[in-house]
C-alpha cells in the first residue's frame, strides 16, 4: 500500500514545514478536486456530493487545514492566542506549569486557552485538540507520559509543543527528574546515612519513574543497599500512609520523597511515633514549593516552573513565527534543578 507524500504519519509534518500553513490549494491537490469545491465543504454549502465532502474534509485533516475565520486570523498573525492541554490540574507541579506558562505568554502579549481532558487518552486529548487548534495560534501539551502518542491526531499546520523531558516526535521542554533525585540521595548520604529510602508517586508516572531511577542508580553507585520503595499518589495522604509503614523501621535515618506533598504526609507519621526530623530521620522532598513552610522547614529538589514556562513559550513561538525546522529530530530542552537545603535533613544519627 503507497502513502500519499501529504499524508500525516504519526506526529510527523510531513513534507510542510513547520511555518508553511496549509492552502486550500494544498487540500484540492491531495482531494482532487477544484478549490471552489473545497470553499464549498469549508463553508458548509449545499451542493457537493457526500462522498466528495467525505474526501475533501478527510485532506482538510490531512494536511491541517483550517478554514475558518480564526484559522484566517491565525495564518495573518492577528490570532494571538496559545491553547494548553492540561492533564492533572490538581497537582501542584502541573498547576505551577500551567501558570508559568500562562504568565511567559502574556509577557510575549498572547492570550491563553485551556481545554481540560476528563478522560486522558489518546482519543481525549484528540478532542481536546479538535477544539482549540481552529482558534489558537499553538499548543502546549502537558503529561503525555501515559498515553499512546503514535495515536495522537496533530494538523500538520499546528505549532506544538509538550512539557516532557523524554525525546518525542514533537518539540519537548521538560525537568531534569532523575537529575534532582541524584542530587537528594547524594545529599543524604554525604551526611553519612548508609542508605535512602523513597516514597515515590503513582507507578504509571513518567515522572516518578525517572525520580526512583535516579535515586536507585544513586545508591547502587555508592555500593549501598537499595530498600523497597513506597508507593504513593502524590498526595499527602499517600505520604503519611507511607510514612506510618516506615516509622517504625529504626534502619530508617533517611527518606527522600518524590513531592513535598508526601513529604509532609510522611513528616508527620514520623512526628507522631515520637522520631525527631533530623535528629532520628533526615527527610527530603521535591518540587520546593511549600517546602519552606513545613516544620522543620523541608530540604527540598527546586523546580524553576518560571524557567520550563517560558522556555515552552519560546520554543512554541519559534514555530509560530516562522522559524523552519530542519527536519531533525526533535530534542528535549531539558531544564536543570537545584538542591534547597533546610532544616530537615542533618547527620545520620549514631549507632548506639
Amino acid at each position: 500500500m503507497t502513502t500519499d507524500t501529504n499524508e500525516v504519519d504519526g506526529l510527523g509534518r510531513g513534507g510542510i514545514p513547520w511555518s508553511r500553513r496549509a492552502t486550500a490549494k494544498d487540500v484540492a491537490a491531495l482531494a482532487q478536486v477544484s478549490t471552489q469545491t473545497v470553499s464549498r465543504v469549508a463553508n458548509n454549502a449545499d451542493g457537493v456530493l457526500p462522498e466528495t465532502r467525505a474526501k475533501v474534509l478527510e485532506a482538510m485533516f490531512k494536511v491541517g487545514y483550517t478554514p475558518n475565520a480564526a484559522a484566517r486570523a491565525l495564518r495573518s498573525g492577528g490570532t494571538r492566542t496559545i491553547g494548553i492541554i492540561p492533564h492533572q490540574l490538581n497537582t501542584t507541579g502541573e498547576a505551577h506549569v500551567v501558570e508559568a506558562v500562562s504568565a511567559a505568554a502574556h509577557r510575549h502579549n498572547y492570550a491563553v486557552s485551556l481545554a481540560e481532558v476528563p478522560d486522558w487518552t489518546a482519543s481525549g486529548v484528540n478532542s481536546a485538540i479538535g477544539r482549540l487548534h481552529q482558534s489558537v495560534s499553538g499548543l502546549v501539551i502537558l503529561g503525555l507520559e501515559n498515553v499512546e502518542v503514535e495515536k495522537l491526531h496533530i494538523p500538520q499546520n499546528l505549532p506544538m509543543v509538550a512539557s516532557d523531558n523524554r525525546a518525542l516526535a514533537l518539540p519537548s521542554v521538560g525537568f531534569d527528574q532523575a537529575g534532582g533525585a541524584r542530587l537528594a540521595v547524594t545529599h543524604l548520604l554525604a551526611l553519612g546515612h548508609k542508605t535512602v529510602h523513597f516514597v515515590g508517586g503513582p507507578e504509571y508516572s513518567v515522572q516518578s519513574q525517572q525520580r526512583e531511577e535516579g535515586w536507585r542508580s544513586t545508591l547502587v553507585a555508592a555500593g549501598r543497599p537499595v530498600p523497597p520503595p513506597e508507593v504513593g499518589d502524590w498526595t499527602p495522604m499517600s505520604g503519611y500512609a507511607a510514612g506510618r509503614r516506615l516509622a517504625d523501621n529504626r534502619q530508617v535515618t533517611a527518606i527522600f520523597v518524590a513531592n513535598d506533598e508526601m513529604a509532609a504526609g510522611v513528616m508527620r507519621a514520623l512526628h507522631e511515633v515520637g522520631r525527631q526530623i533530623p535528629e532520628d530521620v533526615s527527610v527530603v522532598g521535591f518540587d520546593n514549593v511549600l517546602a519552606e513552610y513545613l516544620w522543620p522547614p523541608l530540604t527540598s529538589i527546586h523546580q524553576d516552573f518560571a524557567k520550563v514556562g517560558e522556555t515552552l513559550v519560546q520554543v512554541l513561538l519559534s514555530q509560530i513565527e516562522g522559524q523552519e525546522n530542519d527536519g531533525a529530530p526533535a530534542t528535549p530542552s531539558v531544564i536543570p534543578g537545584w538542591l534547597e537545603v533546610r532544616a530537615s535533613s542533618g547527620p545520620a544519627p549514631q549507632s548506639d
